[in-house]
């Protein structure tokens, strides 16, 4: 099982948004909504063993479980009605128990800490353009064979309250090049590296 844990510092609560405005009304949901289509689509499938975690705004998490997931297409915009439909359900959310909108989709009332928490049953790897180059990382590479969890921010960077948690937490900081790659890019990468066990199997 593949995860990754997206924090959107800006993406709303409410599902009063207009999916024409994902740029800027919708804090920056069109590159969060690229990241969740890149950590599920394939050229003519669905990966099954991937789940991805929506942090909006450190109050709700949104799951996206890719063995149940229904109706996810290779754009934005859809992947962000996905997303709306998730937080007309939000008041269904008690508790520790989440609501479940539709087929692989839940929605928790809980924020960064909690969420990491619950889903860190493997290495976390948090992405960063001041970590560690991937390729560089052959003696902890093993910690990404069985159940990484991999930490991504959006267009904005880890806050310090963030940053303190992951100092914690995080069993690995990785870069992924040479080059500050957009958060939907990173998660194609990290693909990529674990697909072909570190660029050693095509």
């Amino acid at each position: 099982m593949r995860q990754f844990l997206l924090i959107g510092h800006e993406v709303p609560t409410e599902p009063d948004f207009s999916l024409d405005d994902l740029a800027s009304g919708a804090g920056r949901l069109d590159a969060l909504c690229r990241s969740i289509t890149a950590a599920f689509v394939t050229s003519h499938g669905i990966r099954e063993d991937v789940r991805v975690h929506l942090i909006a705004q450190d109050e709700l998490t949104i799951t996206f479980d890719g063995s149940d997931l229904r109706r996810l297409n290779p754009d934005e915009r859809s992947t962000a009605a996905l997303v709306r439909k998730a937080l007309e359900h939000r008041d269904e959310a008690i508790g520790a128990l989440p609501a479940e909108p539709s087929p692989g989709i839940e929605v928790y009332r809980r924020g960064f800490a909690e969420t990491l928490e619950e889903v860190a049953d493997g290495a976390v790897v948090q992405l960063h353009e001041d970590g560690t180059p991937i390729v560089d990382a052959d003696d902890e590479a093993s910690l990404l064979e069985t159940d990484p969890v991999f930490v991504l921010s959006d267009h904005r960077d880890f806050t310090a309250e963030e940053r303190s948690l992951l100092e914690e937490t995080v069993d690995l900081r990785l870069r992924l090049g040479p080059e500050v790659l957009h958060a939907d890019q990173a998660v194609t990468v990290v693909h990529h590296y674990l697909d072909t066990a570190g660029y050693e199997r095509f």
